[in-house]
């Protein structure tokens, strides 16, 4: 028997028909991120949730992918924190008029 193959949309979240699944796919990749970085740096949990300006326990939910109580913002801050620069570039939809995407890319 054959098992059933589906194609992903590339967003796990929309693919298992979560509400804010554009929300929760941003968040996934600022975290994975974040994870490197702080990996790259050989800090220990502790030396990076001081600079972060958040607890070990949070800091320690976000590098497992338990990052609902974080917010983008945070996040965004936690990258400048760690030396990167963050850019937001808003432009027209390429997909309709009525609805655009977010996309994080990664330099």
């Amino acid at each position: 028997m054959t098992p059933n193959i589906e194609i992903s949309s590339g967003n796990i979240y929309a693919d298992l028909e979560m509400p804010d699944a554009e929300t929760m796919q941003l968040k996934a990749q600022l975290a994975s991120k974040i994870t490197d970085i702080i990996k790259h740096k050989s800090m220990t949990q502790t030396e990076a949730a001081r600079l972060l300006g958040m607890t070990q326990p949070k800091l320690s939910h976000l590098l497992r992918g338990q990052f609902r109580g974080i917010s983008e913002t945070k996040m965004l801050e936690c990258l400048t924190l760690l030396g990167r620069d963050v850019q937001i570039v808003i432009g027209k939809s390429r997909r309709t008029p009525k609805a655009g995407s977010l996309n994080v890319i990664f330099s």
